[in-house]
């Protein structure tokens, strides 16, 4: 989509949108992006997903902002700028964003425990698989609010392996959008860690206790701290737990059974009010919105006048928070790069299978939304999408397609 009529679109929301440029004036090739976008239209036509959305930002302004294909399989309605998402984990780095927040109040310290504000966890033990059976063995040291930043809690997700941890997750309600943030968190204490503490990063629902101890700390629920300190401030009106039934229309769905496999594709339903605002996964949001916040981020925590947090404490999160010493489990963070306090990192240029700069940090969500931040390049780019099984895939053809556009 041309600059001229991404400008128009942006006049025409009700919501805030970022100033727009002609890609040339920022250091992009509109040549290039265009490419980028006729990568993803090839991409609807081969069934990958119904619809995909681009937005590419540099030096504070939009250089590029693209809607492709549909909202959804079952209906003609086509992808637009403001078509709502489920971004599933970019809900991380916003509670992330959060509990920062409270830190840099005053309300406590990064290395105190978690049971200083949920004593459930107080007791927790590690279990270890000894001769096919689990045995439960004390923890070394308290798991702390670091820990539940860096994913070094010891805590999983269900999905992420089938060991006998792993095996209990998926045999319990944690799963469940009918439970409340407490009882979520109570659960979750009930059962064994898959590691020491501090020893492995293990992707987890750490951010979902990181959510509740917003909601312990500021006396709020997750949904009314978020809206009131972040949210709100940077006129994030469509990011939410769910949206009204008057957004019915816009909502973007996935195929029913996934393209590649045939497997059944299960989605939340973005109307339905959860009981559980899930700090790990359970935001839905636009383009615009999600590209507001990574705005914020690279502009060292600020926009439009309005400060979220400390410049010294977004580096601070932004960097390398796993050393040599923490072995990363899972594919997640790629070669080459780390984990700092709720983002991934990239710690040098070459290694990973995809372009990117020193320094950049970023995340993403099961469904296919991502984002990242390049501070060296002083660009934003957010890219949603509603495919689970095609989010690796996806992720790297927009890495790609942006970066061979920077001039």
């Amino acid at each position: 989509m041309n600059v001229q009529t991404a400008t128009k679109h942006a006049a025409s929301q009700t919501t805030p949108s970022l100033p727009l440029a002609k890609p040339e004036s920022i250091g992009l090739s509109s040549t290039r992006l265009q490419a980028l976008s006729d990568t993803f239209k090839r991409e609807v036509d081969k069934g990958t997903a119904p619809g995909f959305t681009v937005l590419v930002a540099r030096r504070g302004q939009i250089g590029w902002f693209d809607a492709i294909g549909r909202q959804s399989p079952a209906a003609s309605a086509p992808m637009t700028h403001d078509t709502i998402f489920r971004i599933f984990s970019m809900t991380k780095p916003i509670v992330s964003i959060g509990i920062m927040m409270l830190l840099e109040d005053g309300h406590f310290l990064l290395n105190d425990p978690v049971a200083k504000f949920i004593p459930d966890f107080a007791e927790t033990k590690v279990g270890v698989e000894h001769n096919g059976k689990l045995e439960l063995v004390p923890a070394q040291r308290q798991m702390t609010i670091q820990d539940l930043l860096r994913h070094t809690s010891g805590l999983t997700y269900d999905h992420t392996g089938n060991g006998p941890v792993q095996q209990l997750y998926q045999q319990s309600r944690l799963r469940s959008r009918k439970i409340t943030n407490a009882e979520h968190a109570t659960m979750l204490a009930g059962m064994p860690l898959v590691c020491q503490p501090g020893a492995e990063w293990n992707y987890s629902r750490s951010t979902d206790i990181l959510g509740r101890i917003i909601e312990v700390v500021s006396g709020k629920t997750l949904g009314a701290f978020l809206t009131e300190r972040i949210l709100s401030p940077l006129q994030m009106t469509e990011t939410a737990f769910h949206t009204p039934e008057a957004n019915a229309g816009r909502l973007a769905e996935a195929f029913a059974n996934d393209p590649w496999t045939n497997e059944k594709v299960q989605l939340f339903n973005m109307l339905e009010k959860p009981a559980m605002e899930s700090g790990g996964g359970g935001l839905v949001s636009t383009t615009m919105d999600y590209a507001r916040f990574a705005q914020m981020l690279l502009n060292g925590g600020s926009l439009d006048g309005t400060r979220i947090i400390g410049r010294k404490t977004l580096e601070f999160m932004a960097s390398d928070h796993l050393g040599a010493g923490v072995k990363i489990q899972g594919t997640l963070v790629s070669p080459g790069h780390s984990f700092g306090l709720g983002f991934a990192v990239r710690m040098q240029q070459g290694i990973a299978p995809f372009s990117g700069s020193v320094g950049q940090f970023f995340w993403s969500g099961m469904a296919g939304t991502f984002f990242w931040i390049d501070p060296r390049e002083d660009l934003i780019a957010v890219f949603m999408m509603q495919g689970p099984g095609q989010r690796e895939y996806t992720r790297s053809l927009v890495r790609n397609g942006v970066y061979a556009a920077v001039e």
